[in-house]
This record gives C-alpha cells, structure tokens and sequence, in this order.
C-alpha cells in the first residue's frame, strides 16, 4: 500500500462512496476491511458510506469490492452501482454503457451526463405480512431481496418513524437471522409517488438514500397495488430515484434504477486518514 492513494468521492441521491482503483491488485484482500472502517470514519477519515474496490474483471468491464462502513463486504448497492459506472467512465474505462461484476451478478448500465440508469439483479425472497412485534405493537412487514435482502413497513407519516431504533430492532429481529435485513419505512403518495426512509445494515444507521431500497419498496408496493412503473422514489436527502420494471412484481427481471450522481471531489488518502 502506497502512503498515498488516489481516490474519488462519489455521491448517488445522498448515499456517498470512495472510490479506489485497484487494477494491480495494490490492496489486498486480507487488508480491505479494516482499511474500509478506518477511512469512512466521519469526521477522523475521508467519511463515506461505503468503499468501493474496482478491479479487472473477466466477465464484464470491470469488477467491484464494495464494503459498507462498518468493513462488512456487500453482495449489492444500487446507488453505489450507479456511482461506480460513472466513476468507470470519469477514468475511460467505459463510454455510454458499461457492465460491472458484484456478488450478486453482473450488472449493466448506461449514463447519460450525470445520470445513471443501472439494470438491477432479478429480485427473489419475495415475502408478504410477516408479523413481528415491535415494541409494544404487532406490525406487519414484507420482504423482498433485491441484491441484498429489505423488509418494508408502510406508515402515513414518515417524519414520526423513530428509523434508528426501529429500524435497528427490525434488522436484527429473530426472523431475520442470521444475516438481518435493511428496514424501509414506506410512505405512498399516490399511484407513482413513494417517500421512504431506510435503516441500511452495514452503516447500522439511518443512510439518506438507498437504491436497493427503492426498488425492494417500489415492488412490493406494487404487488399490493399500491403503485405502478415508473415509480419516483424520494429518498430523505431530498432527491428522487426512478424504478421501472416490466411484467408480475412478484416474478420480474426486468427492473431498472435511474437518477443523478456526483462527483464530489477527487484527492490522495494520508496516511495519518487510516492510522
């Protein structure tokens, strides 16, 4: 590991990322997770929700180790997904349309200045009125894994939803085991409208946006004929994803997120941001 290393700083909807090119394989595995805590530390570090890894890849353009914050690797993350295509482009890897390999499978995309549009993994898991106590409450969850896995529990007021400690609750619940899930708190709107706030495991926190999220909530809302594609998520950092799927909700793989990135700033990692 050299003392100092490129990165960019990517931001997708609220969710924001660091962006390393590993195409000598400079990191090695054995030391990705514990750099990733050190350096997405807000406040000591460069502070991000995530790292991403991009590697060479014999199956698409290229390859990513995407790790949360707290060092746990991901199999999938929409917005970081989004983020990572125009990363590939700022760097020439990819021009209009460009493929990349996760856990979850190789996924495709194309942008369009600072607008991504990335084919989501086909969802599976998918799981209605799961009934679970919440405090002093029974409440009723769906399921749905859209790469990673997501619960989602409707509420009309989303401004009154405690999504730290519930969301918390509801990502570790007995149900849930062994690897716990994401938490949606859903608000419809209307026929193509949905508000949400979402407890992402990994940051173990409430995050500002979460694409996989979107389309977990987007589907399942549908499913219960609650919404229709095109669906405009607004996710709590106030901007707005697009979901499109075609076809049963139940049974779709066809679904598609949309919406802006930025490229936040570029720099050199010190040592002194992962001591």
């Amino acid at each position: 590991m050299t003392e100092n290393i490129k990165f960019m700083k990517l931001s997708g909807s609220g969710n924001d990322f660091i962006f390393i090119e590993n195409f000598r394989n400079e990191f090695k595995e054995e030391s990705m997770s514990n750099f990733v805590k050190l350096v997405c530390r807000r406040g000591l570090s460069v502070g991000a929700d995530g790292l991403m890894f991009i590697q060479t890849s014999d199956k698409a353009d290229f390859k990513w180790r995407f790790f949360n914050s707290d060092g746990s690797e991901g199999e999938m993350c929409g917005n970081g997904g989004r983020c990572a295509i125009r990363f590939a482009k700022e760097i020439g890897l990819i021009s209009e349309e460009g493929s990349f390999e996760t856990i979850a499978g190789v996924l495709d995309a194309s942008i369009d200045g600072n607008r991504v549009k990335v084919r989501m993994t086909k969802p599976h898991s998918f799981t209605q009125t799961t009934k679970i106590v919440l405090g002093d409450q029974e409440v009723l969850l769906d399921s749905i894994n859209t790469g990673v896995p997501h619960a989602i529990l409707y509420t009309k007021d989303l401004d009154s939803v405690d999504v730290l400690n519930d969301g918390r609750e509801i990502r570790n619940h007995t149900v849930y085991k062994p690897d716990g899930t994401n938490v949606n708190f859903v608000r419809v709107i209307d026929k193509n409208n949905l508000e949400i706030r979402t407890y992402e495991r990994g940051v173990e926190d409430e995050t500002l946006a979460c694409g996989t999220g979107a389309v977990a909530s987007s589907l399942m809302a549908a499913a219960r004929n609650l919404v229709e594609s095109p669906v405009n998520v607004k996710v709590r950092s106030g901007e707005s994803l697009v979901i499109h799927f075609n076809g049963n909700p139940e049974n779709t793989s066809d679904v598609y997120m949309e919406g802006d990135t930025r490229l936040v700033y570029t720099g050199e990692i010190r040592t002194d941001a992962f001591a």
